[in-house]
């Protein structure tokens, strides 16, 4: 992948530009959830105003090469000091170029600490997805839990993890060199 690959923080001016991305997610979502067209042709998410309101959610574009590739919506959950992905889309153009996992990796890293996620069961591409890209970025075990009908609306797995604070450069290169006996 020759583009690069970064999280941009979407503000007010740019809520419709990811409304509008939001109604791709929706439509590709709805083929492992049972979603209504709205009597407008539109699919209805009631969640978008509190990433622009509420303290600790955090909406943000993806970009590949300066240019939208998708989104990713975040919160920071402050009573049991969780991380969550709520919600994350990569547009098909972008897909299978490494854009989704670049951009989950930077997402995870930038708010070290404990993190929450979880997926459909029946949504196939995030099943190979998360638990790859969790485990490249994890600090320690990952917990893996089935959730099922009475607590979720459909049967998902949930990933529990901690991603540690980034390592300073300058860090990496002293304990490599250590470990190597050089001086």
């Amino acid at each position: 992948m020759s583009d690069v690959v970064a999280l941009v923080r979407v503000t007010d001016r740019h809520k419709p530009v990811l409304a509008n991305l939001l109604q791709f997610y929706l439509h590709d979502f709805s083929e492992f959830c049972e979603l209504e067209l709205s009597p407008h042709g539109t699919y209805t998410y009631n969640y978008l105003d509190h990433y622009f309101v509420e303290v600790g959610h955090e909406p943000l574009f993806v970009t590949a090469g300066g240019q939208i590739a998708g989104f990713a919506l975040m919160r920071h959950h402050a009573d049991d000091r969780m991380n969550q992905v709520a919600e994350f889309f990569v547009l098909r153009a972008h897909r299978r170029r490494g854009v989704g996992r670049a951009a989950a990796h930077a997402l995870l890293r930038r708010y070290p600490g404990a993190w929450r996620l979880e997926f459909f069961d029946r949504n196939a591409p995030a099943r190979r997805f998360w638990p790859q890209v969790v485990a490249e970025v994890a600090t320690g075990p990952v917990e893996v839990r089935q959730l099922r009908p009475r607590q979720v609306d459909q049967t998902c797995t949930q990933l529990l993890f901690r991603v540690g604070p980034p390592v300073p450069l300058e860090a990496v290169g002293t304990q490599s060199e250590s470990r190597s006996g050089r001086v």
